[in-house]
């Protein structure tokens, strides 16, 4: 790094929403040395977090057309825009997160002549649920922003294996650094009561968005599934999204509706998986869910689709589950052995806990990207 200004570096995110990527970038711009580094945030306004980054008291820039769908004439606006900012900044690395501004950040970077740029893979834009054809367009266009980086990361070893088998990391540099979490816990703070759950019941929790990548129908079905042969279960969803309504209703239809518990967005969500036996996640597709560390954190075991990094992290029998995507039924029958067997359930969230203690450090994740700017900058000077 040059002696006479400390590193500038630029992290450029879509939207601040309540997720994991989102988390972890606002945490790192905050805990980067400020002695050495000279720190910016960039993204689309309307997050929920967006108040908690203006806190970090950071330079904070809001890209108003930088939004989740496809909109090509807004996605100009924001290309035009994010390389006004960099030109700004004069940032010496930029580092892009999600698929939008991953690609738009990356272009913008590189016009602007920023000598190093780096991509953290949360997982992939192009989805199974999409068409042939978009997908294949987006492949394409992740291939090109590839080789306009100076460097790859990856947060599970799947994402990195499907980058390679799809041509997109092709001869570029590449690193995985987790997706990190806070390793200190809260107690229990009163969430029960506060849902009047007995203080005796088991209670199954999930955190995700209601939106398809999450699956949050099947987590209802799994609910209902375990529910019609255990009544004494106690669901909660932690989160929000377009799906909500649908799920709402249908569970509304069910019987023992009054035991799945919506509680929308929370803050605190470390207190819920306190409060909780164990932990439930359907995800169709995932980069690496911080849900599942946070639970394994919280001493939880998992119940959870086999599915992208969310193999990397649970140990069949050891740590929980693994369930074959759609089977609700054997979902629902994991849950139930666990509350039937908490001595088990409760060494299995011990071992996981154990497991993802020293990998999944937030600080280590913080220290790790800080090694690789200085290592690339050095590189460039």
């Amino acid at each position: 790094m040059a002696s006479e200004t400390r590193l500038r570096v630029a992290h450029i995110i879509t939207q601040l929403e309540l997720g994991g990527a989102q988390r972890n970038t606002l945490y790192t711009v905050a805990h980067l040395d400020p002695a050495r580094y000279d720190v910016a945030l960039i993204c689309g306004p309307g997050g929920i977090l967006d108040e908690e980054a203006r806190r970090t008291g950071l330079p904070l820039f809001f890209i108003r057309n930088l939004i989740r769908p496809i909109r090509p004439w807004k996605d100009v606006l924001a290309l035009l825009a994010l390389y006004q900012t960099l030109r700004q900044f004069r940032p010496h690395v930029v580092h892009t997160h999600s698929s939008k501004a991953g690609i738009l950040g990356r272009i913008a970077a590189y016009v602007a002549g920023v000598p190093a740029i780096i991509h953290t893979f949360h997982g992939f834009g192009f989805t199974p649920d999409q068409s042939n054809a978009l997908r294949s367009q987006l492949i394409r266009v992740e291939r090109v922003c590839a080789r306009l980086s100076t460097h790859l990361v990856y947060v599970s070893e799947e994402n990195r294996r499907q980058a390679n088998a799809l041509g997109i990391e092709r001869n570029i540099p590449s690193s995985l650094i987790r997706s990190g979490i806070q390793m200190t816990f809260p107690k229990e703070s009163g969430f029960r009561q506060e849902l009047n759950i007995p203080g005796n019941a088991w209670v199954v929790t999930t955190v995700g968005n209601f939106k398809p990548q999450k699956n949050p129908l099947d987590q209802a079905k799994t609910a209902i599934t375990a529910l019609r042969q255990d009544p004494d279960l106690q669901f909660v969803f932690v989160g929000d999204g377009d799906l909500r309504p649908t799920v709402e209703k249908w569970v509304q239809g069910q019987p023992y509706a009054e035991n799945i518990h919506f509680v929308g967005w929370r803050q605190d969500v470390p207190s819920i998986l306190a409060a909780s036996n164990s932990f439930l996640l359907t995800s169709r597709w995932e980069g690496l869910p911080r849900a599942v560390v946070e639970a394994f954190a919280a001493g939880l075991p998992v119940v959870a689709y086999a599915v992208d990094g969310v193999r990397e992290v649970i140990d069949e029998a050891k740590t929980g589950f693994l369930i074959s995507p759609g089977d609700t039924a054997l979902a629902a029958q994991q849950v139930i052995w666990l509350k039937a067997h908490p001595q088990e359930a409760a060494a299995m969230g011990r071992e996981g806990q154990r497991r993802i203690r020293k990998e999944f450090d937030i600080d280590l994740m913080v220290r790790q990207q800080d090694e690789l700017y200085q290592k690339i900058f050095n590189a460039y000077r």
